[in-house]
């Protein structure tokens, strides 16, 4: 997952802030917002810890099955999820993705960060596709969204919906960004 050492710490900072800002998105007073936020939080975080340069820091061999096990159980929750909305399918597609990404680098000899081909094209492929639909989508719905409705522009900064639209776009394009270099 790792490349050159600048994209990845570029890629490092992206995640690790949009973790922050859906750790402050927990404190919003809707509970949707709070459920989904949990969710982006932990995403963005694990995006973080697995972007960093192998240059810097190459995890242990028992990292990469621990990512697995925390994003598999991530997946389950947003399936439990899913029966109350469908934004929750979009994590269920992005948990599974961490967890193919952590099992690719679990089986790359000597966890050859970077070097590619060393996952299944085919779902690569696939996971590249969505997520790169997912980016244009989300982009398109970032540019017309309006106030958020009775908050008199004063809305906190866990109510905002173009930041939480954003920051579900700098994830998605992140996610594209590790798959291109599995």
């Amino acid at each position: 997952m790792h490349g050159p050492a600048s994209s990845g710490w570029l890629l490092v900072a992206l995640c690790a802030a949009t973790g922050a800002y859906c750790l402050a998105r927990m404190r919003s007073g809707a509970e949707g917002q709070r459920s989904a936020a949990g969710g982006e939080a932990l995403m963005g975080f694990g995006m973080a810890a697995m972007a960093v340069p192998a240059a810097v820091f190459t995890p242990p061999s028992w990292a990469w099955p621990v990512y697995a096990a925390v994003f598999g159980a991530a997946g389950v929750h947003a399936l439990w999820a899913a029966r109350a909305g469908a934004h929750h399918l979009h994590h269920l597609v992005g948990a599974a993705a961490m967890v193919y990404m952590s099992l690719v680098m679990a089986g790359s000899p000597a966890h050859a960060h970077g070097r590619g081909g060393s996952g299944v094209p085919l779902l690569t492929g696939a996971l590249l596709l969505y997520f790169a639909g997912y980016v244009l989508l989300t982009g398109v719905r970032l540019v017309p969204v309006a106030a958020v409705a009775g908050s008199g522009g004063s809305a906190g900064w866990g109510d905002r919906p173009e930041l939480a639209r954003a920051c579900r776009l700098s994830m998605g394009i992140a996610m594209v960004a590790m798959l291109l270099t599995l």
